[in-house]
């Protein structure tokens, strides 16, 4: 029985737009019948690619989602689940504004459109926890549906442990809607990406993950090259098919 958890982190700049012909078509390529759950594009629009073949996750990446007219998109949209904030600790995005937010239009959201709502993601180091143990403090009679964390780093061990802590800490369920292997080592980017996904399988209490991430060029110099899953000419990667189609992963 195939485990779907892994939301395929699909950039926007492969969907077609002015002045962006994009690589639409490296859409058809994906497994949609293997461990790939859901995508997402840090966007409220739904990629016309995706042509229904699998659920999409609208995100509220910033406070300019909470505008017309991507919130209108997000309030008349179709999709079961909604994520809440893109790392709003390295955003400027304090706690207090983002839990007044979360009243103001996030439970009403909730409430009036039946959503299920994945807390703000925010980043592993400290700063990022001491954000989130505050915006969880201010929402505790409306909390997330799903707990949105991120992870980056080198050593798979870690991850875990930052995973189970963050367990011990919230029950809800948890979305780590970004997570990779920082490493410049390839066979290291490998090990740490197969054990965390057979981990994340493997683990009641983990909804969904996504790894970072299929866009044809590396974001910056924080993420490593090896842990693309998207080739410059739209191609996929060797990771990007292990990811897609392995279940249990196994290194190369």
């Amino acid at each position: 029985m195939v485990v779907k958890k892994r939301c395929l982190l699909w950039d926007w700049t492969n969907s077609s737009g002015p002045g962006n012909p994009g690589v639409p078509w490296a859409m058809d390529s994906v497994n949609f019948n293997g461990p790939i759950s859901s995508i997402s594009n840090w966007n409220t629009w739904v990629p016309p690619e995706l042509k229904g073949r699998a659920p999409y996750r609208p995100m509220i990446h910033l406070e300019r989602e909470l505008k017309a007219p991507e919130w209108d998109w997000v309030w008349n949209s179709d999709q079961p689940i909604v994520q809440y904030f893109n790392e709003p600790d390295k955003n400027n995005i304090s706690s207090e504004r983002a839990a007044q937010a979360w009243y103001d239009q996030m439970v009403p959201l909730r409430q009036q459109k039946g959503k299920k709502l994945v807390g703000p993601a925010v980043s592993s180091d400290e700063n990022g926890k001491n954000w989130l143990a505050d915006f969880m403090n201010r929402v505790s009679d409306q909390p997330p549906d799903f707990l949105g964390l991120h992870y980056y780093g080198t050593d798979g061990n870690a991850a875990i442990r930052y995973l189970e802590e963050m367990h011990s800490r919230y029950p809800q369920p948890i979305v780590v809607s970004e997570i990779a292997s920082t490493d410049r080592n390839v066979g290291s980017v490998y090990n740490f990406t197969v054990q965390l996904a057979n981990f994340m399988d493997n683990t009641d209490w983990i909804f969904e993950y996504g790894f970072f991430g299929c866009m044809r060029n590396v974001a910056d110099g924080f993420v490593s090259p090896d842990a693309q899953l998207m080739q410059a000419d739209g191609h996929f990667t060797e990771l990007m098919w292990k990811l897609q189609n392995e279940q249990p992963m196994v290194p190369p």
